[in-house]
């Protein structure tokens, strides 16, 4: 009996060992779109302003030909601004193949980016080249939209699912090959010479298969997007409410990005050019001068964002403060003003989320419904306003507020926006003070005031997997701090920390923690990291991550430069 409990708490076990891995997989390429979404708010400001102030219509309406008209020298640099952002948004699936590879390579990564890049032309090509030699690129022959021009190269339209393809294969090949050992007559070849090599004849093949599989898969894809844009106002809804309850498990990226970048948010025809996609139809409907309005269907998955970022949260906000206890409102005060205006202002959420899905997470799931009625109202009243990432103040003013109510009817986010911020501020105060929530500023004495972060949603995930006890600080047992005279830097106190340059195999990092895999707990001393250089130690998966916050890509840089510095003294 005892052993029949043994092996049901072994294969307990195991179920959960590789739910964590196929979980941290899926984290991981989530998390590897950020380099090349991150590019895309900057790709936004040059395109919305550049494009706004070149708008014939606006310059007709204000009465600016004498400043901004054709032949002015601001016309001249507003024209190359347009330009320049709409190139970006063009390129995303090379851009999206270099990233996926660049993020999901274990070391070498620049190896693995340069062949991403070969592989991804490779594929193109070989499926142009397929397309020509079966006559199949004669007018008429191929479904309209089905064949695009791809970085100069006729083939057919994958969109950022290419890109994808292409990144996560080159990273699959690369942290296969990178070490490979030749014979000795084409060893000049091993390594990660081998890796582009590799590469190359393996998207050939690709490319051929592709040719074939492909056009099914488009018609998979356009007919899903059929059905949700069927679907109406409850597809909307359904989208963001989803959208929202992924954020704790990472992979929200993985969901909302094929109804951004491909047929399955809809297609449109805009000056001759077939777009798929809602966000590139926003955008270029943006870049086109002979845009009145702009499509409502394409911007239901992206315009509920602002009346949540902007006046929902803040309403949370403003309910936690108000629910704290008198001696710590102060504190607690400052940490949500800050965490609010990031919200407000960037749309970047997590420091607020977090912190009630940690300690309250059914509130959490009524955020969650809330941010799937924001979609389907924006959605009902016809607001045309798109975003990059972020559905902040900034992305309001340049994409709604710019274009004017005409195009945009963006009046109706405010509108939504002050009922949104009353309705959270009296349903969160409400919940927190009936079901006696611990949120900031209602802890005990001696418990520390603070937002939580994503790290702790990880340490709590990975102590109810592992059966023990729930974290309320995310770390360790206690060891002895380092303390030394002269003061190091931040880069050899968490050399030191993790034990030393060889019990380091590799470095990784997301939106703001390092990663460090591989290491040997026992030569880790968690207590002086998280004491010292980090908000946070987390024991994950065989490794550390360390939390650092936003600056964590500068952090790792450093300590890659710093480890370099070392080895070659």
């Amino acid at each position: 009996m005892d052993r029949t409990k043994e092996t049901k708490k072994e294969r307990a076990r195991g179920k959960v060992k590789r739910q964590s891995a196929a979980f941290g997989v899926l984290q991981r390429v989530g998390r590897s779109f950020m380099l090349p979404i991150a590019l895309l708010p900057i790709a936004g400001l040059l395109l919305g302003v550049g494009a706004s102030l070149t708008n014939p219509t606006t310059i007709e309406t204000y009465g600016l030909a004498g400043i901004l008209g054709e032949g002015t020298a601001l016309n001249a640099v507003l024209t190359v601004m347009s330009e320049v952002g709409s190139i970006i948004f063009s390129n995303l699936p090379i851009l999206f193949a270099l990233g996926v590879a660049l993020g999901m390579a274990e070391a070498e990564k620049g190896t693995a980016t340069l062949s991403a890049g070969i592989a991804f032309f490779v594929m193109h090509q070989t499926i142009h080249t397929l397309l020509a030699l079966n006559g199949r690129l004669e007018e008429g022959v191929m479904l309209e939209g089905t064949v695009a021009n791809v970085v100069g190269i006729t083939s057919l339209e994958m969109g950022v699912f290419g890109g994808i393809v292409v990144g996560l294969g080159v990273a699959f090949l690369h942290n296969r090959f990178y070490k490979i050992r030749l014979p000795n007559v084409i060893s000049f070849f091993g390594g990660t010479r081998f890796v582009p090599i590799i590469s190359t004849v393996t998207f050939v093949f690709v490319g051929g298969i592709m040719y074939f599989v492909w056009p099914y898969v488009q018609s998979g894809i356009y007919a899903i997007g059929d059905v949700v844009v069927r679907s109406g106002y409850t597809g909307t809804l359904i989208y963001g409410f989803t959208e929202r309850i992924l954020i704790p498990f990472g992979l929200h990226h993985v969901f909302y990005l094929p109804f951004w970048q491909t047929g399955l948010g809809g297609s449109m025809m805009i000056d001759g050019t077939m777009v798929y996609g809602a966000q590139n139809i926003f955008f270029a409907q943006l870049a086109s001068p002979s845009t009145t309005v702009f499509s409502v269907e394409a911007t239901r998955f992206m315009s509920g964002k602002f009346p949540l970022m902007i006046f929902g949260l803040p309403g949370a906000a403003l309910a936690i403060y108000t629910c704290a206890r008198p001696e710590k409102r102060k504190v607690a005060g400052g940490l949500l003003l800050s965490a609010a205006l990031t919200a407000m202002l960037t749309g970047i959420t997590e420091p607020l989320e977090f912190t009630f899905l940690f300690v309250a997470p059914l509130l959490y799931v009524v955020h969650s419904i809330f941010a799937g009625v924001a979609y389907m109202l924006m959605h009902i009243l016809g607001v045309g306003v798109g975003m990059t990432f972020s559905g902040g103040i900034i992305d309001l003013t340049l994409f709604g507020i710019l274009q004017g109510n005409t195009k945009t009817n963006w009046i109706w986010i405010p509108v939504v926006g002050v009922a949104y911020f009353i309705v959270y501020f009296l349903l969160f105060r409400v919940m927190i003070k009936k079901f006696n929530y611990v949120t900031p500023g209602r802890e005990a004495d001696d418990e520390e005031t603070r937002l939580f972060r994503r790290a702790d949603v990880e340490a709590k995930k990975v102590a109810l997997a592992e059966g023990g006890t729930i974290p309320t600080e995310p770390d360790l047992a206690p060891t002895n701090v380092y303390v030394e005279e002269s003061e190091p830097t931040v880069s050899e106190l968490i050399l030191r920390g993790l034990g030393g340059r060889s019990n380091i195999e590799n470095l990784d990092c997301c939106a703001t923690r390092l990663r460090v895999p591989g290491t040997e707990p026992e030569l880790v001393e968690a207590d002086m990291l998280r004491l010292r250089v980090a908000a946070g130690v987390i024991k994950r998966g065989g490794g550390i991550q360390l939390v650092y916050g936003p600056q964590v890509a500068v952090i790792k840089s450093e300590l890659e430069e710093y480890m370099a510095r070392i080895s070659d003294g």
